[in-house]
């Protein structure tokens, strides 16, 4: 087989699962979009020909200028060494903002937002998509309605539960389904249009522009409903490192975009028939004979589009873990194959409780819709912002030319943001409020991981002028073994090394400091993995490097010094860590009650043992009461 036939053999099958797990957010949105512009408890509009045509019109140039233009084109191209989503943004903006450390701050400010967001999110997805699939039910006979909202507890628990096994057996069929699903979007939308072909003139930009003048006030509020068409975007940018650009743009601009078009205009098609149909305008638009079919196949695609949800949520845990914005969380790994396939129970477990909230709280997908969209263009805008400094920085984009670019979607993710700003009494505080809360921890981990450095730093005691004192102390017994002492200073003594000589009274024959660092990049090569230096006296300092998107394994890293002429058996290496213990006083730096937080955050983060894979056996922590 030649390499050509092999390429297109791995593009087609890249785009093929792409299908499965990039686009299920925003392959599930014609299930409550048009339906929460027509028929919301909050602001309806009424189905008149005029308003139907012209919110269809919005729907094609909202999808063309927010998805495909900025998010396709633009921003797919602002990966950071082949990863994409906020986070991954956020760390190549911070790169080059080293030498400017007011646009640093900013960056991370609008990063940590942006993260934030993404978890609330990851509530209100799951919630909204299942909910609107099983409200199809209520189509198919009146008498399912009471079965709704404890069906879909059910099968939102069922799909938590599973998440230890991992997506590796199951994800198999999310092409498939998403496949069927858009293929079936597709055949209802050209089946309605049929019958009602007129539909098609709300291509025209036209449309639009006279809806809104007509409307202004009804307009306004629509933009809250067309904002939910687009929902999911975001899943295009961060999930490129698992598929790349190629895939993902021939999926969008092949499959996805024609069939959510036909769909949406089906639904229009209808409207234009039946006003009455608002009510749900979706199943509505089914033939009889196709709705439980069709439930069956919503409900399915909707787990897949909250599957995809759940597991970027654990994926930018680790990289504000690694980044050093967020506390060490247990994180297990469910493939050997697949080094991106990961479970955070902490998450999980959060999410899912958050989540059963919510659907019992709201009851509907009418009033989950109104706590939709806030969220999601906040997090639209972070990333023009981002966007913005790296076309500026990088991409040497004249400042004009990156102005005319942006701009304009940055006015249109404004006018969404102050639309959905009006639902805030309905719902809309939600991800407000939850954004805020997760915010405050994450700033209040990076601050206090500060402050615990300075105050530690204060403490320090410098490597060198130590070592050559060590050096004229001929009394030192040592032990003809290796320690390994792991510590983030890598110019001062470890605080372990410190209570190993105060208690224990010996030194050891080769005695390594290792300080890892978690660079800016999703991963390190192989042969970048490790610096030494000998110091002298037995001892050496080592830096082990790894990306944020790595896992990192100390032992295995420290194989790579042999080729720099340190020889280490890892596995036979006794480890030493410092386990401080925080004392939370008055006095400078955060508040009581934050430092408080911050204490209970760090007592109960993971062990740096089980963090870095070391062997359980072979380490020895020391403890030391801290004050902050």
């Amino acid at each position: 087989m030649s390499d050509a036939s092999h390429s297109k053999q791995s593009l087609s099958a890249l785009t093929f699962a792409a299908l499965g797990v990039v686009f299920g957010d925003i392959g599930t949105s014609p299930l409550y979009a048009l339906k929460e512009a027509f028929s919301s408890t909050h602001h309806p509009i009424p189905a008149t020909d005029v308003n139907i045509l012209g919110i269809l019109s919005l729907i094609v140039w909202t999808l063309l200028m927010i998805v495909t233009f900025k998010y396709v084109v633009i921003v797919l191209r602002a990966d950071n060494h082949g990863e994409g989503g906020v986070v991954a943004l956020m760390a190549r903006v911070v790169d080059q903002a080293r030498d400017r450390p007011r646009k640093m701050r900013l960056a991370i400010l609008m990063g940590l937002i942006g993260a934030a967001l993404f978890y609330g999110d990851g509530v209100i997805t799951p919630a909204i998509s299942v909910l609107s699939a099983v409200e199809g039910l209520e189509i198919v006979t009146p008498a399912f309605k009471p079965a709704v909202l404890p069906l879909t507890l059910v099968i939102l628990v069922g799909l938590f539960v599973i998440q230890h096994r991992g997506t590796e057996h199951v994800g198999r069929y999310f092409g498939p389904i998403v496949t069927a699903w858009f293929l079936a979007l597709s055949l209802v939308g050209i089946y309605n249009i049929v019958l009602h072909p007129q539909v098609l003139a709300a291509l025209s930009p036209h449309y639009a522009v006279k809806f809104f003048v007509e409307n202004p006030m009804q307009g306004y509020f629509a933009l809250g409903a067309v904002i939910l068409t687009v929902t999911g975007g975001e899943a295009l940018y961060a999930d490129m490192g698992h598929f790349g650009k190629k895939p993902i743009r021939i999926g969008w601009l092949a499959v996805v975009f024609p069939s959510l078009l036909l769909n949406y205009f089906g639904q229009g098609a209808l409207l234009l028939r039946d006003p009455g149909a608002a009510s749900n305008p979706f199943f509505l638009a089914i033939p009889s004979w196709g709705l439980i079919p069709m439930v069956i196949l919503a409900t399915a695609a909707t787990v897949i589009a909250s599957q995809a949800l759940i597991t970027g949520a654990f994926s930018m845990t680790r990289e504000l873990v690694q980044l050093g914005f967020c506390p060490r969380l247990t994180i297990r790994h469910t493939s050997g194959a697949q080094m991106g396939q990961i479970y955070v129970p902490f998450i999980n477990w959060s999410l899912l409780g958050l989540v059963l909230i919510v659907v019992v709280s709201f009851k509907t997908s009418n009033n989950l819709a109104a706590a939709y969209g806030i969220a999601v263009t906040l997090t639209m805008i972070v990333t023009s912002v981002l966007a913005f400094s790296v076309a500026r920085r990088d991409w040497k984009w004249p400042t004009s030319l990156a102005v005319v670019i942006f701009l304009p979607m940055l006015v249109i993710e404004l006018a969404f943001l102050g639309a959905n700003l009006a639902k805030i009494p309905e719902g809309g505080w939600f991800p407000l409020a939850f954004g805020v809360v997760v915010m405050f921890l994450l700033m209040t981990w990076r601050q206090g991981r500060n402050q615990l450095s300075e105050r530690l730093k204060a403490d320090q005691i410098e490597l060198l002028p130590f070592v050559s004192m060590l050096a004229t102390e001929t009394s030192m017994p040592r032990v003809p073994h290796t320690a390994v002492f792991l510590s983030p200073r890598y110019d001062s003594v470890p605080n372990a090394l410190l209570h190993n000589l105060k208690h224990n009274f010996v030194l050891h024959e080769k005695s390594i400091l290792v300080s890892v660092m978690f660079q800016p990049l999703p991963r390190v090569a192989e042969g970048q993995r490790v610096l030494v230096e000998r110091v002298g006296h037995h001892f050496y300092r080592v830096k082990v490097f790894f990306g944020f998107m790595e896992e990192p394994d100390v032992p295995a890293a420290l194989e790579w010094c042999e080729e720099q002429g340190l020889e280490i058996d890892p596995n036979s290496a006794s480890y030493f860590l410092s386990r401080e213990i925080l004392l939370p006083t008055p006095g400078e730096g955060m508040a009581l009650w934050r430092e408080r937080v911050f204490e209970f955050m760090f007592r109960n983060a993971s062990s740096a043992a089980n963090f870095f894979k070391l062997p359980a056996n072979r380490v020895v922590e020391l403890g030391s009461r801290i004050v902050i």
